[in-house]
This record gives C-alpha cells, sequence and structure tokens, in this order.
C-alpha cells in the first residue's frame, strides 16, 4: 500500500495530538471482500468488519438517490422565493461547486477508499483535530437531512391520499411541535408529525437486513424516481410560459435578496441537495475495487443529478409563477394539476414520489451510520458504534441510535429549520475536503494507488471548490450561523472531553 504511515505522537504536546494523522492503509483494515461459496467463512469474519458487496452502479444509485429528490421535491417553496426564476442559476452554481468538489472526493476515495468519508480523508492528510470538526459537519447534514426528507415526504403522502381515496391525515398527525410561520417560530400543541416517524422506521429496518439488500431496493426506487421526473417534465413543458422568467432576478429587497445575493442565498439552501457525492465516499469499505469505482460512481451521479435538476427547475418555473412557490406543499404535484387541470398526472407524481423519495432518507440514515462507524474505530466516539452483526454484518446499536435520532427530529420540527444547517454542515465539509488534496500530495499518500487524479495539479480545482464553497456560505442566514457554532462548540466539548484521550492512535504512543 501507499506510504500513508500514521504519525503517532510520543510526546504529550498538545498541539501535536491535534494534528497527528492515522495510516492511510488502516482505511483497508477489517473490510472483506464477499465470501465465495457458503456462509460459513462469513462466520468467521473479524468481528467490527464490513463487506465489499456492491459494484459501480448500485453506488451511483446511491449518490443519486441520496441528491435527486431533496432539492427537487422539497426545496423549490425555500429556493424559489429567495431567487425567483433565477433560481436556475441557483441549482447552476450549486451543481458547479459539486463538481469541482467531485474532483478533489474522486481523488481522495482512490487513494484512501473508507467507509469515513471526508472524515478519513482528513485524519488522513490534516490531522485528528480537522477529522473531529469534519465528522461533526458531516452528522449534522446526514441527520438533518434524512429528517428534512422525510417530512418533505409526509407532504406527498398526504396529497396522495387526498387524491386517490379522498382521505387526509389529520392535520394535527402531520404538524410538528415546533413550527415556523412567515419566518417565525411557533409551538403547535399536541401537535406530532408521524408520517415521517413512520418512514424512517422503515428505513431503519431495511438497512439492518444487510447493505447489499438496502443498495438493491434503493436503485430500484432510484429508477422509479428518475422516471417520474422524467414524467414531470415532459408534462409542466406543455404548460410553459417564457414570461414566468421576467424579471429573471428577485426584485424585492425587502429581506436583502434581491438580485444575485437572492442567487447565491438559494444555492445555500439547495446546495445541502448534493450531499450524495459525500454519501457514495462513505460506501468506499463496501464496494469492489473501490480505487475505481467510487470515482466512476461519484462523477456518474453528478452528471444524473445535474441534468435532471436543471431539467425540473426550467420545467417548474416555466410552468408556475414565481410567487405561487411559497408554501406550497407538494409543489411538483400542485404543478401537474394546474398545468392539467386534471388530478392523475399530480396522483401519479405524488405516489412515485412516495415510493422514491424514501430512498433519500434510506441512504442518508445509511451514510450517517458509516460515518459514526468509521469514527468509532478511531476511539473518538463509543465503541457501541462501530460493533458489526455477525449475521448481517451491519452495525445494528449504531442504526437504531441513528433512526431514533431522526425520528425524533423528523417528528417534532419543521424543515424549515434544517435545509440551510444542512448545506452548512456540506459546505464546511468540501473545503475540508479541497484543503485535504494537496495535502496528501504533499505527503505522497497513497501515490502507488491506482485511479484518478486532479487534472491542472493538486491547486486549482481544490482552490476553485474552496472559493466557490465560500461565496455559496457568505449568504447563508445569521440564525443558521448562530446554531452551527453552537452545535460544533458542542463538538468540540465533546473531543477535549473523550475523543482526544480514548483516541486509538492516542493508545499507540
Amino acid at each position: 500500500m501507499g506510504n500513508g504511515n500514521a504519525t503517532v505522537i510520543k510526546n504529550d504536546s498538545f498541539f501535536q495530538r491535534l494534528i497527528r494523522t492515522k495510516a492511510a492503509d488502516s482505511e483497508l483494515e477489517g473490510h472483506l471482500e464477499p465470501h465465495q461459496g457458503s456462509d460459513e467463512g462469513v462466520e468467521k469474519l473479524e468481528h467490527g468488519a464490513l463487506v465489499r458487496s456492491m459494484g459501480v452502479f448500485p453506488l451511483t444509485m446511491i449518490g443519486v438517490g441520496a441528491t435527486i429528490g431533496t432539492g427537487i421535491f422539497f426545496t423549490m417553496v425555500e429556493a424559489v422565493p429567495k431567487a425567483g426564476p433565477s433560481v436556475i442559476l441557483s441549482f447552476l452554481i450549486a451543481a458547479l461547486t459539486a463538481g469541482l468538489t467531485a474532483f478533489c472526493y474522486a481523488e481522495l476515495a482512490a487513494r484512501i477508499p473508507s467507509s469515513g468519508s471526508s472524515y478519513s480523508f482528513a485524519y488522513a492528510t490534516v490531522g485528528e483535530f480537522a477529522a473531529y470538526i469534519v465528522a461533526a459537519c458531516l452528522l449534522l447534514e446526514y441527520a438533518l437531512a434524512a429528517s428534512a426528507t422525510a417530512i418533505g415526504w409526509s407532504a406527498y403522502l398526504n396529497h396522495f391520499l387526498t387524491n386517490s381515496i379522498g382521505w387526509q391525515i389529520p392535520e394535527m398527525l402531520r404538524t410538528p411541535l415546533i413550527g415556523m410561520k412567515d419566518g417565525a417560530t411557533v409551538i403547535n400543541s399536541g401537535s406530532f408529525n408521524l408520517p415521517p416517524v413512520i418512514l424512517v422506521i422503515l428505513c431503519c429496518i431495511m438497512l439492518l437486513r444487510g447493505t447489499k439488500e438496502s443498495s438493491t431496493l434503493n436503485a430500484v426506487m432510484v429508477l422509479i424516481k428518475l422516471g417520474i421526473l422524467a414524467f414531470f417534465v415532459v408534462i409542466a413543458l406543455s404548460g410553459f410560459n417564457a414570461e414566468h422568467f421576467t424579471p429573471f432576478f428577485n426584485t424585492d429587497n425587502s429581506k436583502g435578496m434581491a438580485g444575485m445575493a437572492g442567487v447565491t442565498a438559494a444555492a445555500g439552501t439547495v446546495f445541502f441537495s448534493f450531499i450524495g457525492l459525500d454519501t457514495v465516499a462513505t460506501g468506499g469499505a463496501e464496494v469492489k475495487n473501490p480505487h475505481r469505482s467510487v470515482p466512476l460512481a461519484i462523477f456518474w451521479a453528478l452528471i444524473i443529478v445535474t441534468v435532471f435538476y436543471m431539467l425540473v427547475s426550467i420545467a417548474a418555473v416555466g410552468a408556475q409563477e414565481a410567487g405561487k412557490f411559497a408554501g406550497q406543499e407538494a409543489g411538483l404535484a400542485v404543478i401537474l394539476q394546474d398545468v392539467t387541470g386534471q388530478a392523475w398526472p399530480a396522483l401519479i407524481l405524488s405516489l412515485g414520489a412516495v415510493i422514491s423519495v424514501a430512498s433519500v432518507t434510506l441512504v442518508t440514515i445509511y451514510g450517517q451510520t458509516r460515518i459514526l462507524y468509521a469514527i468509532s474505530k478511531d476511539g473518538l466516539i463509543p465503541s457501541s458504534f462501530h460493533n458489526v452483526s455477525e449475521k448481517t454484518r451491519v452495525p445494528v446499536s449504531n442504526t437504531i441510535i441513528v433512526s431514533i435520532a431522526i425520528a425524533i427530529v423528523a417528528g417534532l420540527v419543521d424543515s424549515g429549520f434544517l435545509w440551510d444547517m444542512v448545506s452548512m454542515g456540506t459546505l464546511t465539509a468540501f473545503i475540508i475536503v479541497s484543503i485535504a488534496v494537496p495535502v496528501m500530495r504533499a505527503k505522497g499518500i497513497g501515490a502507488d494507488q491506482p485511479g484518478f487524479r486532479v487534472p491542472f495539479g493538486p491547486y486549482l480545482f481544490p482552490g476553485l471548490s474552496i472559493a466557490s464553497c465560500l461565496y455559496i456560505l457568505k449568504d447563508l442566514s445569521a440564525s443558521t450561523y448562530h446554531t452551527f457554532f453552537i452545535w460544533m462548540g458542542v463538538a468540540i466539548l465533546g473531543y477535549f472531553l473523550y475523543g482526544m484521550s480514548n483516541s486509538r492512535l492516542n493508545r499507540q504512543k
């Protein structure tokens, strides 16, 4: 393997303990090729080991599944009021930024195939403390993304039930306790959003069955989703009105979002949907030939996602005035109903969304459990998060704990509180991933590993990626920054109270 020797500190220097790194080679330890033949050999696998059972296609579908659905099915109602018709530029800016970062992810994944994604990349390059910060960002983005998409799924479920059998979920059972109205927080006494909790429980049960089974189900749901979105584009374009794009930029500056300010603010809102790139990398320990398969899956997922985002956003804005998006539940279904004057197209889309958007929640829960698995293996959090079932090769207690936490947030909190927070975590993680590339090149980590390399040297694309992320970050709301810094403060406290002294590298001194 490459020259990824761990930096083990032999003294008590506080700063040196923060920047100690682990061997890139260690990312390959405990991850086994699928057993051929009887199950006898599987039962003898190392306790805590994951099995390489996926190829390029299912891994690509995991990336697409984690990405398509969030930015299109749900966040149009948040993004269009900020940017107006120029929300198309918001998706384009987010896609270009994600594309630049994808180059960095592809090289890191080829050199350091792991289950921890950007956390493991940071640990092997820029050090333990930076890796812990990335881990905190990833835990934030994955947990809130899973909760937010489960909440959005609930709206499409209710729309489908209303139009198919004429029955609605009682309002008190589809309204969160902590809601948002006109930008202000409201408490809805006696209310609880039950449908997203049910979805999270079903995803948890599926994940506990095993990675191969979960990835196969996800691939089927993703293909359904792409078919439904293609169906939407074809019908919505039949009601296309070019006047809906005039004026192109938001002209209302009452909230400081006129012109490009609204575009970048909306880009920040939709950017979290590109979490799929990171999710692909989290599967590095469970995919065959990761040096080749992970980079290919990252680029294929990015291409598929960008094409569909642009087509759907153009069709949606062309079919409906920008002013109608605000507060609209099951927005794409409503657009089809308005365009055709009939209920059946909206019914098909709602049913497709109910089936396929579940894949977003499924893969984001999967991604978070694999990140916690990697952090736990390194000793920075308790060992219960990397204990793997001998029968299914799944981290059972990890998956259950994550699902409970996500279900609680989904049942109690309005999704309006979550979108920008997920983007904040994603952008911060992307910045550190971009920094890791030149550091990895300078240290020669994984230099003899096959696979993708960032073109034009280690500075151009990573530098552009960092600049793009900072450009989007500048227009996120003040409340998002406040919440993020509180979360990071809690995480850093956890590192100094537990992680630093219990680190596996610390025990190797």
